[in-house]
């Protein structure tokens, strides 16, 4: 089983740096590490995770407004100090300047405030797939670099296709991705999940459509071949 995403909230509210905490350990694959409320907390934890005095962290959630400094310029420090992290910018900044800055400076996701639970597990769950397939040293070719970047793209409740739900496509998001061949049939989704294979199949064609998974055809039984969803 990979190791959990270990996230640091920087966020100068305590009750909201809580929540978005708490949010993270409803989320599957992450782990929250610590809280900083300033841009100056976060940095000295994240000079300490480098240097090894304290656990490492793989992802910033990150507010813009913070009471030292910005989250932009904050991000700027991190570069200009070597320190490369993967960062979800968290904020109620709506902004365009700022939005292209964050976009600049490698932000992976931006999150805008208010938001329920299910907004910020949708960006989470996006991330974790992006974080899986970059996680090697080597890509192997264009589609795999296609593959991981639209991992990061996701869709609201409102664009899904209709009798579709955000919850029931990220159960079967993870269930594909869990697969120990990497790739289900929709009966073989159906058993997991308990779903009419009828509905499996139309998650299955909808990440496919997507680009999330791949079709193929699956050979070795009698009678026409079945179609397989293969994670990309």
């Amino acid at each position: 089983m990979p190791e959990s995403i270990r996230v640091l909230v920087v966020e100068d509210d305590p009750i909201t740096a809580e929540a978005h905490a708490a949010y993270v350990t409803r989320v599957d694959g992450f782990l929250p590490v610590g809280i900083a409320h300033t841009g100056h907390e976060a940095i000295r934890m994240l000079r300490d995770a480098r240097e090894r005095r304290t656990p490492p962290i793989d992802l910033i959630l990150l507010d813009v407004n913070l009471p030292d400094t910005t989250g932009i310029e904050l991000c700027r420090s991190l570069r200009a100090a070597g320190i490369e992290i993967d960062v979800i910018a968290v904020t109620a900044v709506r902004d365009a300047a700022v939005v292209r800055s964050a976009v600049s400076l490698g932000i992976v996701q931006y999150l805008i405030k208010p938001f329920g639970f299910a907004a910020f597990a949708e960006k989470l769950t996006a991330y974790r797939d992006f974080h899986a397939r970059v996680g090697s040293a080597v890509v192997t070719d264009q589609q795999e670099v296609d593959a991981s970047f639209a991992a990061l793209r996701t869709m609201s409740a409102s664009q899904l296709p209709k009798g579709l739900t955000r919850q029931t496509l990220d159960r079967v998001r993870t269930a594909v991705r869990a697969a120990p061949s990497g790739a289900m049939s929709a009966a073989e989704l159906a058993a997991a999940l308990d779903l009419s294979r009828v509905t499996a199949r139309r998650y299955l064609e909808h990440l496919a459509d997507s680009g999330v998974v791949e079709r193929s055809s699956r050979y070795g039984t009698p009678g026409r071949p079945e179609v397989e969803y293969r994670r990309r």
